[in-house]
């Protein structure tokens, strides 16, 4: 039952990075097409525009849980 514990916190962790890289990349693209019918963003956003994105924050948290609930497991579970 360890070895499956750990096999998934891998695999949660490989669809973590994969998924924050996916909204990376489609973020860049997204912000390389300029539009005219676009307003001006917020001068606050503009400074810290990842800060301010709930999409980047819940990868963060979950990214911090999912490390916790493995360094957990790994010290509770004999091996």
């Amino acid at each position: 039952m360890g070895n499956l514990t750990m096999i998934l916190g891998i695999i949660a962790l490989l669809i973590l990075a994969s998924s924050l890289i996916y909204t990376i990349k489609v973020g860049r693209l997204v912000g390389a097409r300029k539009s005219n019918m676009d307003t001006q963003i917020n001068e606050k956003v503009q400074e810290h525009p990842y800060l301010r994105n709930p999409i980047f924050l819940a990868y963060v948290v979950f990214g911090i849980l999912a490390l916790a609930f493995i360094l957990y497991l790994a010290y509770t579970i004999a091996w």
